[in-house]
């Protein structure tokens, strides 16, 4: 057999070795009673002011599963809720608004002070103004609501992974 035959299966062996001891773990390991999602059963959301606010405590609370008893972290979280007119029309009118929703959020641990994490997400989102009044704040009104879904994914996800990394045991202790 000549060498060249033998390179392609050379290198795929080769390139195999390591990656049996990348150690990848999924986030959620162990479903619900894995230590990520009891971590993110003991997160305790306080109180958000406006309207914005309940919305998004409430999406926090469902993905997190928080059930308000056993609290070892907190999540502080301050909304900043912008309708911007966009589009201005040869009748002066605004013919469309761009909705943004930014989060600024401290997760902290409890028992010690720590902040594990402080961060900012957000979205955006797009509403075409129309002659009816009633429609144009049912669709701001919508787009608040799709926004802070979006917003509170992406905070469950950043505050999971945060977890999952103070969960993993450092390279040192290995």
């Amino acid at each position: 057999m000549r060498i060249s035959a033998l390179l392609p299966a050379l290198v795929i062996g080769a390139l195999a070795v390591p990656l049996g001891g990348c150690a990848l773990a999924p986030v959620y390991a162990g479903g619900s009673s894995g230590p990520v999602a009891q971590g993110l059963h003991a997160v305790d959301v306080a109180a958000i002011p406006g309207q914005a606010g309940w919305l998004m405590r409430d999406a926090l609370q469902q993905r997190m599963g928080t059930e308000g008893g056993g609290s070892r972290y907190r999540l502080d979280v301050v909304l900043d809720d912008q309708l911007t007119g966009l589009g201005l029309l040869g009748d002066d009118t605004i013919g469309r608004e761009r909705r943004t929703l930014r989060a600024r959020y401290r997760l902290v641990d409890l028992s010690s002070g720590e902040t594990l994490l402080d961060a900012t997400d957000g979205a955006d989102a797009g509403i075409d103004v129309v002659s009816s009044e009633y429609a144009t704040i049912a669709a701001e009104q919508t787009a608040l609501e799709n926004l802070t879904q979006d917003v509170a994914d992406s905070i469950v996800t950043r505050i999971a992974t945060t977890l999952r990394q103070q969960m993993r045991p450092s390279v040192e202790d290995q």
